[in-house]
């Protein structure tokens, strides 16, 4: 098996929040807290405004900052899948993986006094299922699994790992491919809150 990662359509993604409030209830997150972000935002001006959203999580990257600036070695590659887990038992809480990540998506879950994040739903892919976010979106604009697979599934799109309100894709190598709108690209968008 290769590289794992998730695929992402945000040429049909309706920004509902499914995906992120799926992950919050499989995870078991408290209020402020999530490992999954959908974000919306528009371009343009006048009678000229697009909207588009981004649905984000741990990009599980080739290149992980998170892995290379935690001091334990809780933060870790996973040798078969490409996957960045994360050993509880070794982590200190230093954070360091939190301002490592260019995406903002470890968290410090100040309870327990250790980081966690996605692993891809890592005990429902046991059983033989989706990551929750994927399973929850009503428009299929979520994919998961190997990523050679997945660009190959959707070879005829615009697939890229880079728009504008993303970190650029050389700091990390994000296991994410997402078909965009050329919208995305644009550098005049703002964030749009809902």
């Amino acid at each position: 098996m290769g590289q794992m990662g998730f695929y992402f359509d945000a040429d049909n993604c309706i920004g509902c929040h499914c995906c992120q409030v799926a992950c919050k209830d499989v995870n078991r997150l408290e209020v402020g807290t999530d490992f999954r972000h959908v974000k919306s935002y528009t371009t343009g001006s006048g009678w000229d405004v697009h909207m588009y959203h981004t649905s984000i999580a741990c990009n599980h990257c080739a290149d992980p900052a998170c892995v290379k600036n935690c001091p334990t070695g809780a933060m870790y590659k996973d040798a078969d899948t490409g996957l960045v887990l994360h050993h509880d038992d070794q982590c200190i809480g230093c954070r360091s993986c939190v301002m490592a990540c260019p995406y903002g998506e470890p968290v410090l879950i100040e309870e327990l006094g250790v980081v966690h994040k996605c692993d891809a739903c890592a005990g429902l892919r046991a059983q033989g299922e989706q990551p929750s976010c994927v399973a929850s979106c009503p428009q299929r604009v979520l994919e998961f699994g190997d990523l050679d697979e997945l660009r190959k599934a959707h070879a005829d799109a615009n697939l890229t790992s880079d728009c504008y309100v993303l970190p650029d894709s050389s700091q990390t190598n994000p296991s994410l491919v997402m078909e965009i709108k050329d919208c995305m690209l644009d550098e005049d968008c703002d964030p749009f809150v809902l």
